[in-house]
């Protein structure tokens, strides 16, 4: 057996976590951690199902968890569209 292959009955652990979600005019904004990296990220998903998500800094998590839309145009980062 390899070391990528899981043991039997061993149980994965789930890396993402959802720290914060909020849904408003078929919006919903996601405020997420990976456990692993230590990442945090914002994912933003729209009614159609089209949306986006990028990383954020620890420090801005909150602001754009609030405010996706602006740090996600205004913000020095990189994010990732997702499809519809």
């Amino acid at each position: 057996m390899t070391t990528s292959e899981p043991l039997v009955g061993q149980e994965s652990k789930i890396a993402i976590r959802e720290l914060d979600h909020r849904a408003s005019d078929g919006i919903e904004v996601r405020l997420l951690w990976n456990a692993e990296t230590r990442d945090v990220l914002v994912s933003v998903v729209e009614r159609d199902g089209a949306g986006f998500e990028f990383q954020v800094p620890p420090t801005d998590a909150l602001d754009a968890f609030h405010h996706p839309y602006a740090y996600a145009a205004y913000g020095d980062h990189y994010y990732t569209p997702l499809a519809a």
